[in-house]
């Protein structure tokens, strides 16, 4: 078999890999109402598209980035993995930092929670929601 008869026979694999793991990701979550587990409803549903999507990640790097298959494989998976750590940093960071602007944006919830930490009971006659 010639070379570019292996690289089209690649990626027509890795096509149809790819196709079949995004149907069955797009069929789970038309039918999750079926795929919903009791104390975290959306729990079984972000477990398989998870690994769906990992899976997906693992079938495009084989089959279109030919990770694995070039003269200097260890150069370009120390690279890889590089790239994974900076892009988790990132992301990680980035939800980090929304969470904790989510917590200081949020006055009156803030409030209530320290209160409720601190065990601090307010009398009603201070207490700004007051209704008359």
């Amino acid at each position: 078999m010639t070379d570019s008869k292996k690289l089209m026979r690649s990626y027509l694999i890795g096509f149809v890999l790819s196709l079949g793991l995004t149907l069955i990701a797009f069929v789970l979550t038309t039918i999750q109402s079926d795929f919903q587990g009791k104390a975290y409803p959306d729990l079984p549903l972000a477990v398989a598209l998870v690994t769906l999507a990992i899976t997906q990640l693992i079938v495009q790097l084989l089959f279109f980035f030919h990770l694995g298959h070039e003269a200097k494989p260890r150069l370009n998976l120390a690279s890889f993995l590089f790239m994974l750590m900076v892009v988790g940093i990132v992301a990680f960071g980035s939800l980090w930092i929304m969470y904790h602007l989510n917590y200081n944006m949020m006055p009156h919830e803030v409030e209530t929670y320290i209160q409720q930490e601190e065990n601090i009971e307010l009398d009603s006659s201070n207490d700004h929601e007051h209704h008359h």
